[in-house]
């Protein structure tokens, strides 16, 4: 049923990279030349392993302050998926884990539970910024549109478990809190306590825990 599952949601996440010209470009992590993306290697050297990944059968480690762990299945990871537009992640969930806040600049996303019980929604874009939520059960799907702030909470008793996919070999993924509060170098404490109507020490208390 989750093997059924898994290959529903890949088959029906759409590609954005422009269409390739070769049958495959296996991603040459090796190779110094900076393109967008990776530089294929020479295909008469692709193997089976360059196309395969193990591993969303195994449990993600929730034991961190989030409750929630994702394992991602990128061009990162699995080298085939180069210029090919699609990409995938498990996320599991401890009971009242999340997946923050956070957007992908690169791809939208069509979320599907395999177990468990989620609370998710995603916000518009300005001036409207209206949260368009829902709670979803074992076999739910959920699309989040590309570039829109969205979040994943596990509502239920037990452990819960999604698979994304995504229309890019490498969604990316950048998490609110993370960017605005523990970024290198800090985003000035003026902006911050401006436009989140704080006072500067709570500014500084969440950088510092960030």
């Amino acid at each position: 049923m989750i093997l059924c599952l898994i290959a529903l949601t890949c088959s029906t996440a759409l590609a954005f990279e422009p269409s390739p010209l070769q049958d495959f470009c296996v991603a040459d992590s090796a190779s110094p030349a900076l393109v967008n993306g990776k530089f294929c290697k020479d295909p008469k050297l692709a193997d089976a392993k360059d196309f395969f990944y193990s591993g969303l059968h195994l449990p993600g480690n929730t034991s961190n302050f989030l409750g929630s762990k994702i394992t991602p299945v990128n061009v990162a990871q699995l080298p085939g998926l180069n210029t090919l537009g699609i990409s995938m992640v498990r996320i599991d969930f401890a009971p009242c884990g999340v997946n923050p806040p956070h957007y992908h600049p690169r791809a939208s996303e069509i979320f599907t539970v395999l177990e468990g019980t989620l609370h998710v929604g995603f916000v518009t874009s300005n001036p409207e910024n209206r949260l368009i939520s829902k709670v979803l059960l074992k076999g739910d799907v959920f699309v989040f549109p590309m570039g829109l702030i969205h979040f994943q909470r596990n509502m239920g008793y037990g452990n819960a478990i999604a698979i994304a996919a995504f229309g890019s070999q490498y969604p990316g993924s950048v998490t609110i809190a993370n960017a605005v509060f523990g970024s290198n170098c800090n985003i000035p404490s003026e902006v911050l306590t401006k436009a989140f109507q704080l006072d500067n020490n709570v500014i500084d208390y969440l950088e510092a825990k960030f």
